[in-house]
């Protein structure tokens, strides 16, 4: 059986959390590759509705194994929270296991990063303020703590001692606040680690065996590819990699492993935070966009910014990941629309442009190009067959599927796992 990389293709919040559910219904594995609880994957099934934040979707499948993996920042206390809260809606979670080379969020990292985006001022990226960035940036300066280490406490407790008296001096010395304490952090920690340590796998062990025995494997993304810090809006990006490639990075897979690559992309364009968006619309329809579909963070409760579908950023992200099919969701929000927009270029400084800009200040002074189709004006959340859709909302796929260059497999007109239209197969 293949691997299937589940990749966010625009700014996140696309639905990727319902179609990882949905595809999981045949998968041995599901593996979160990258970000933190930063990230929020809205799922509504018949245990409920749930707001996963590090948990993969997988997880209402008992006989899928779930796995946190290693490119994931993961703070303990918000993942045992998570746990009990599927436990007491009665779902089984001895399938989830965490990746011990996985990095710790510590409370060092979650204060920094207030403190850094309150020092930002009027030039505050947005963040969610969970200690991600810091978390990511302690792994690239080799200071990270992983959940591994928790697992032996006088090594942990070594380890945590000299990464302290850093970050308390900076607390201390740059912004003028309380320094944590030692002793504090040092038992709260070995007590996540006594529970966790049933948890604690060495993880591409068992993906190996997965795929040896012919399972199918699903990497399951966090954001989107537009939020990467390479080829995203930088410096408005995550701190992880959310592309194809982050998956291998992510769960130890080589490329070569990875046979699918999902991309989803919403029937329109939101984004959570600053950064620029070419097609926001901050006008009356961004706002009847935003409330139809209920447009705020599943993690921070933001309301998220609206706009119209932008086809040069989304070629510009299949590219990068190499998508070879799509899911598009949320098409039903369009459904009272007597028209809509999908930017086909962007216009600076008087030339018309077809590839999406590298620098963050030509970016910022793009207007789009649009094309305008007729709306469908009819109700789609209960249609199941994608010929039973309107001519218009057809029309309106086909478009895309020409714009992106890749083809629809999936569509979503509802939250609901049923509300899905199987255009073409995956496989």
């Amino acid at each position: 059986m293949p691997v299937i990389a589940v990749i966010g293709a625009q700014w996140g919040d696309e639905g990727k959390g319902k179609v990882v559910d949905l595809l999981a219904e045949k998968a041995g594995v599901v593996v979160r590759f990258s970000g933190g609880d930063n990230a929020g994957h809205t799922i509504v099934n018949h245990y409920g509705e749930f707001g996963l934040h590090l948990v993969p979707s997988g997880i209402f499948y008992p006989g899928v194994t779930c796995i946190i993996g290693n490119g994931v920042a993961v703070n303990p206390a918000v993942l045992l929270g998570e746990i009990d809260q599927l436990k007491q809606k009665g779902v089984e979670t001895g399938n989830l296991f965490v990746s011990d080379r996985a990095h710790l969020i510590m409370p060092y990292h979650t204060l920094l990063d207030g403190l850094e985006e309150q020092g930002r001022g009027g030039k505050a990226i947005g963040t969610t303020r969970k200690g991600i960035g810091p978390a990511f940036a302690d792994k690239t300066a080799r200071l990270g703590i992983r959940v591994g280490d928790l697992l032996n406490k006088e090594a942990f407790l070594e380890r945590l001692r000299p990464i302290l008296e850093g970050k308390n001096a900076i607390l201390t010395r740059v912004y003028e606040a309380e320094p944590l304490d030692l002793d504090e952090i040092y038992h709260q920690y070995c007590h996540y680690g006594e529970r966790l340590a049933p948890l604690v796998r060495e993880t591409t062990t068992m993906l190996a065996e997965a795929l040896d025995s012919n399972k199918l494997v699903i990497l399951e993304g966090a954001q989107g590819a537009l939020l990467d810090p390479d080829f995203g809006t930088y410096p408005y990006t995550t701190s992880s990699s959310p592309l194809a490639g982050g998956g291998c990075l992510g769960t130890g897979l080589g490329p070569t492993r990875i046979d699918r690559v999902l991309g989803i992309f919403k029937a329109y364009c939101t984004r959570v935070g600053s950064g620029p968006m070419p097609t926001e619309l901050a006008d009356a329809t961004g706002d009847f966009i935003r409330e139809r579909a209920h447009e705020y963070g599943t993690t921070t409760g933001r309301a998220r910014r609206c706009g119209w579908f932008d086809g040069v950023a989304a070629r510009f992200s299949s590219r990068i990941n190499g998508l070879t099919n799509l899911a598009l969701t949320r098409l039903d929000v369009l459904d009272d629309l007597p028209s809509f927009k999908i930017c086909v270029g962007y216009k600076v400084s008087g030339e018309t442009i077809s590839h999406f800009p590298g620098s963050i200040t030509t970016l910022e002074g793009c207007q789009p190009v649009y094309e305008e189709l007729k709306g469908w004006q009819s109700p789609t959340s209960d249609i199941r067959d994608y010929e039973k859709l309107p001519a218009q909302a057809k029309q309106y796929v086909a478009r895309l599927e020409e714009i992106v260059s890749c083809p629809v497999s999936i569509i979503s007109v509802g939250a609901r796992r049923e509300q899905t239209i199987h255009k073409a197969p995956i496989l």
